[in-house]
């Protein structure tokens, strides 16, 4: 693609490295940005840096928060008794969607891939691990994406924790093997954690 101009160029080759966005979309995208108004695009610029120097995680789930802890972890109505493990926020939001689960998170911060390079010391396990220990939590439910690295992930947290009093359960597999949960339909996925089964059962198949 030809530039007209080496600033527009260095625009667009910024936006094309976000995730999903080609070098067509980026230069559609700095356009529209070019058309607006001075004050918008300065608005626009101090927010994704303020998002970037103030954003938050949450000290008890990892989830993105405003505040040293997140909503959910502080909301007295919910059931801390209940942890849900996800991979990222993404997957919490999801969940929150579907107004079917009213316990608490925990945001690993990915998945176990050694083809990547990310082994359990790179996750939010050992934080989980003493959560538990120090919470009183009696249950867990393995909420990760049915992929290779989700059943990676579940097993080596089952290891972990099957010798704890506590339950662990996984949600049922009403999503297709290879599906992520950010893109799972609400109405599948709030059943799928509603008829969640203990782990062990999907082990004995």
């Amino acid at each position: 693609m030809n530039f007209s101009s080496k600033l527009l160029e260095n625009a667009v080759n910024e936006f094309a490295s976000l995730p999903g966005i080609g070098q067509k979309t980026a230069l559609r995208l700095v356009l529209h940005l070019l058309n607006q108004p001075q004050a918008d695009v300065e608005k626009f610029s101090h927010t994704l840096l303020q998002l970037r120097n103030e954003i938050r995680f949450c000290e008890t789930c990892h989830n993105i928060s405003d505040q040293k802890v997140c909503e959910i972890c502080s909301a007295v109505k919910r059931d801390k008794s209940l942890i849900c493990i996800v991979e990222d926020t993404r997957d919490v939001m999801a969940i929150e969607n579907t107004g079917q689960y009213h316990g608490v998170y925990h945001v690993l911060g990915g998945l176990i891939s050694p083809m990547d390079g990310v082994g359990p010391s790179d996750l939010n396990i050992e934080s989980l691990i003493n959560r538990i220990d120090n919470s009183g939590a009696n249950e867990v439910i393995l909420a990760l994406s049915a992929t290779m690295e989700g059943d990676t992930t579940i097993f080596y947290l089952y290891k972990k924790l099957k010798d704890k009093n506590i339950q662990i359960s996984a949600i049922a597999r009403g999503i297709a093997f290879g599906g992520e949960l950010e893109y799972v339909d609400e109405i599948t996925l709030g059943r799928s954690i509603a008829t969640r089964i203990p782990y062990e059962n999907t082990l004995a198949r």
